[in-house]
């Protein structure tokens, strides 16, 4: 099948994948586990691509060397010194670096070349107290059959399966579905000696969702305190900052709005979408506020001067939210390659500031229009005497 990668990741399946590490001392074991494994999670989510890494074939030719303890420990040497000297003979061993004065080089001790295993077995080997043995008096050398390749996580075998869920299914949805319904049930069939954990995308979605919600946190702080020192009012600060969750709501509605019709992942720039959003959202309701607060100033009521401010700044406030959203417009609507790299930030900018703009304009002058303080108001239904029954305090 040919299927278009996404220009924002790199590898098989687009950076969907979701990896499910089947953990365990048995790689025959493992294999069954992961057979097993493959069926449950195509009944679970169907649709999706279930590949073993590596593959479930164990059928590439591989040398088993056993160690015989008995003749190793009466020639003087131990398991460790026997395992360096098959590296040597082998792959190479290191040994060491030089370093001729400007660079340092690898030192790498090999063996001679063999082309059987019945040479490998007669190389001789010297020993402190046996003299010369060959490798084959010291271990068992059988042929057998392996896996095509070892893959290790965490230093344990590891034998992998790599799911991509389906276009249609969100990898968090598809996550879910591996740990609260396949897990279960995988569990259930597999030795004790066995472990499942996830990794891959699974590890990077828990990380970014963390990361947005620190960054979105430390976002807000910073705003909240810039607003504050230029409003010198907390209370003035959060009215604007009001803003906000709306315009966070408007742009997950305008999300999920795209993806009836195309698919837009979650990815980083949708993400930082956001963090641009709330940057955007508060410019309308500042003005609001700040020309709400200078009509108190000049000796408007409170009623008068948020009439005032709605009609003095709703042009500006349609002329800013209307150039950002046709700004954005041709990035959203736009097809073609490259398009899927700006189309989520774009929508999510899109619907955040036009929820921000009703909010602006509809919400946040009844909210202006109420009084900060109504603590002498509520003390006084609660006394008898005229006293403070007739002061309501609007700081």
């Amino acid at each position: 099948f040919v299927q278009r990668s996404s220009l924002l990741n790199f590898g098989f399946g687009g950076g969907r994948n979701i990896n499910v590490d089947l953990q365990g001392s048995d790689i025959n074991v493992l294999s069954e586990v992961a057979i097993a494994g493959m069926g449950i999670i195509n009944e679970v989510i169907p649709g999706a691509q279930v590949r073993p890494i590596p593959g479930l074939a164990i059928a590439e030719p591989e040398l088993q060397l056993i160690p015989d303890d008995r003749r190793i420990t009466a020639a003087g040497l131990d398991r460790g010194s026997v395992a360096n000297i098959v590296r040597a003979m082998t792959s190479g061993a290191f040994v060491g670096e030089y370093f001729d004065g400007n660079d340092r080089m690898d030192m790498i001790l090999r063996g001679p070349t063999w082309t059987s295993p019945e040479e490998l077995a007669a190389i001789p080997i010297a020993t402190p107290l046996a003299g010369i043995q060959s490798l084959g008096e010291l271990t068992d050398i059988q042929r057998t059959v392996g896996p095509s390749q070892l893959r290790r996580v965490n230093g344990q075998r590891t034998l992998t399966l790599d799911v991509t869920p389906p276009a249609e299914m969100t990898v968090e949805e598809a996550l879910d579905q591996l740990r609260n319904v396949a897990g279960p049930q995988l569990a259930g069939i597999m030795p004790d000696d066995v472990s499942i954990s996830y990794s891959g995308t699974a590890d990077r979605l828990e990380g970014a969702f963390k990361a947005m919600r620190e960054n979105l946190a430390i976002a807000a702080i910073v705003l909240l305190l810039i607003l504050a020192a230029m409003f010198r009012s907390v209370w003035d600060a959060l009215l604007v900052m009001l803003a906000m969750p709306l315009a966070i709501a408007g742009g997950v509605i305008a999300l999920r709005t795209l993806n009836l019709f195309t698919t837009q992942a979650m990815d980083l720039l949708t993400t930082i979408g956001f963090l641009i959003l709330l940057g955007l959202v508060v410019n309308n309701a500042i003005l609001l506020v700040m020309q709400t607060r200078i009509g108190q100033q000049e000796g408007l009521d409170r009623h008068a001067a948020v009439a005032e401010a709605v009609r003095v700044r709703a042009r500006p406030i349609y002329m800013s939210t209307l150039t950002s959203i046709f700004g954005m417009l041709p990035l959203m609507l736009v097809p073609g390659v490259g398009s899927q790299i700006y189309r989520g930030l774009a929508t999510v900018i899109i619907g955040g500031m036009f929820v921000s703009a009703v909010f602006t304009l509809v919400l946040m002058p009844s909210i202006l229009r109420l009084p900060r303080l109504t603590i002498a108001r509520l003390l006084g239904r609660q006394t008898k005497s005229g006293t403070v029954s007739g002061v309501a305090v609007d700081a």
